[in-house]
């Protein structure tokens, strides 16, 4: 891991979006189709994205905690939450913090790939959701992400390897 100054800590909470409200969307690429430097609360995303829950409570560029309230509302045909769901949090954690730690250099951190491990099958209750940089180099980033239930055993891993890209100033 390249050395850098320590990024401040940010706490921030997002209330998760009912699902059945509209989320208005907001332009966040160019006409040329670079990612927006623009920031961007998750609940103001995509329905996709606020569908997943996620409330971020800690940012930092090489950390992000945050947890979903999962239920009925993650679940598959069979009663479980969707790895869908894990799938997206780690993406949205790892590239949320990713995206931090280059921000200053007017640069967005984009995922090239995601492997995730579903490890324990869930219902429902509160997942705790933890990312943290594994490495941090000049045009790409490894991150590691876990999500915990609420005795903390391990539900689902990820890792996310990001490329840092030039971003627009809008």
């Amino acid at each position: 891991m390249r050395n850098r100054t320590q990024s401040p800590t940010v706490s921030v909470m997002n209330e998760p979006t009912a699902l059945n409200e509209r989320v208005t969307e907001s332009t966040r690429t160019t006409s040329r189709g670079a990612p927006s430097l623009a920031a961007v609360p998750l609940e103001a995303g995509s329905a996709f994205v606020v569908a997943g829950g996620l409330v971020i409570d800690e940012v930092a560029g090489s950390r992000v905690s945050g947890h979903i309230e999962l239920g009925p509302q993650h679940h598959t045909p069979w009663g479980i939450v969707h790895g869908g769901v894990y799938t997206t949090a780690i993406e949205s954690a790892a590239s949320i913090g990713a995206s931090t730690a280059v921000k200053d250099q007017g640069l967005v951190a984009v995922g090239l790939t995601n492997t995730t491990h579903f490890l324990r099958s869930v219902t429902s209750g509160r997942v705790q959701v933890e990312a943290v940089a594994l490495n941090q180099g000049r045009t790409q980033q490894l991150w590691q992400v876990d999500v915990k239930d609420g005795d903390g055993k391990l539900v689902a891993h990820g890792e996310l390897r990001l490329q840092n890209v030039t971003a627009s100033a809008a």
